[in-house]
């Protein structure tokens, strides 16, 4: 238990117990090796280095490790664990699924490839990762406190209420996870969990702003806008810089389509919070409501420079384009999206609609039929437009300490 909480931590400050050994294999000889570098002695160094958080020493001790002995593991982590700092993620999941192939056995491994995964927002690709380190161990709370977020924003709701369950000894006072483990609950048809997350939440959470802003979040969901205004504003009353109370706000306001309010709470949210995606991709859908296509192709644009994986903004930007008979430049935009949402229908029918314009008539007509059978197939279900798809829930992202 010890090697895991200790190997989940140092992504973020300690290197990590468990993949860099305090004995290294001995060095490998190659031609013109020579034994002039002590691989042992380098690697404390690196150790040393990311202690203080001084990566570029850190980096170069640990690839000098790697020039002796190219198999070693815990250089390969560290290196991944670098990137991670840097936000450098593709370089990250390079390193770290070398170790991952040196060191199958190490979960501390596993655990940062799914952060990487995370941190990115792409919660689909975290959950194998995570999956495979609660496998190994059980009672690890990181990991399965971060699965259970996944399987929550993959709407995978049984999962993430028995996911999240077991952690109701160590999590019962924090109000995100009694939050997310109610409406999980409630999703799953679980209606005596549901009772005690959310009974726990309001004794727990009392009038403090942070209560208010999760029952504001809870309305909003329900679509009770009158009372959502009242429990967000009561946080913002009382807490002014509390981060995305005034996001859900404007996608309170957004939903009665007071669009002028819509686009003033979300630029108070970004004064608070300037680097989440989610202000900019609500802030563009309010441009282009007001067919401002301009500035709303411009907060798309930003929204997708914060998070890649933000499908609704490519999505969103293919409707810009595609109003301004940008085909070519529409089609780019909603294949990236399609890639991201493979099943969503809407992303068919603005794909089919695009084809037309361009007189892709065969391609276009392909994906209209495909639209049809996907919205028949989902009759009976609330249909799901990306744009009117389940409030995001940038605030329940942060990772638990």
């Amino acid at each position: 238990m010890t090697v895991l909480l200790l190997a989940c931590s140092y992504a973020e400050s300690a290197p990590p117990i468990g993949v860099g050994q305090t004995e290294l294999p001995a060095a490998k000889s190659s031609g013109n090796q020579t034994r002039s570098a002590d691989p042992k002695q380098l690697f404390e160094q690196g150790e040393a280095a990311l202690k203080r958080s001084d990566l570029a020493t850190a980096e170069r001790a640990f690839r000098g490790v790697l020039a002796v002995n190219p198999e070693m593991a815990g250089a390969y982590a560290n290196l991944g664990v670098i990137a991670m700092r840097r936000k450098q993620w593709p370089q990250a999941l390079e390193m770290l699924h070398k170790a991952e192939h040196l060191a199958p056995q190490v979960a501390g491994i596993r655990l940062n490839i799914g952060l990487v995964h995370y941190r990115q927002n792409d919660f689909r690709g975290a959950i194998g990762p995570f999956e495979s380190v609660v496998r190994d161990v059980p009672v690890s709370y990181q990991p399965r406190y971060l699965l259970g977020l996944c399987y929550f924003f993959n709407q995978r709701y049984v999962e993430a209420a028995s996911t999240l369950e077991p952690l109701w000894a160590q999590a019962s006072d924090q109000l995100n996870f009694l939050y997310v483990l109610g409406i999980a609950a409630n999703k799953a048809g679980r209606a005596d969990l549901e009772q005690r997350a959310l009974g726990r939440l309001v004794e727990t959470g009392q009038d403090t702003p942070e209560f208010h802003l999760l029952m504001g979040k809870a309305y909003l969901n329900r679509k009770e806008y009158d009372e959502a205004i009242t429990e967000l504003e009561a946080a913002a009353k009382a807490a002014p810089q509390l981060p995305f109370v005034h996001f859900n706000l404007g996608m309170t306001y957004l939903e009665k389509q007071d669009l002028e309010r819509a686009k003033a709470e979300f630029l108070k949210d970004i004064e608070i919070e300037p680097d989440v995606a989610y202000d900019y991709d609500q802030l563009g859908l309010v441009f282009y409501l007001q067919q401002q296509d301009e500035d709303a192709e411009k907060m798309f644009r930003k929204a997708l420079r914060l998070d890649p994986q933000l499908s609704s903004s490519d999505f969103q930007l293919a409707r810009v384009y595609l109003r301004e008979q940008k085909y070519h430049e529409a089609l780019a935009a909603i294949d990236a999206a399609k890639k991201l949402s493979p099943e969503s229908e809407s992303v068919f029918y603005v794909r089919g609609q695009i084809l037309q314009h361009m007189g892709r008539t065969q391609e276009a007509k392909k994906e209209m039929e495909k639209f049809t059978a996907m919205s028949n197939a989902s009759r009976e279900k609330r249909h799901q437009e990306l744009e009117s798809s389940p409030v995001p829930d940038p605030e329940l992202t942060r990772e638990p300490q």
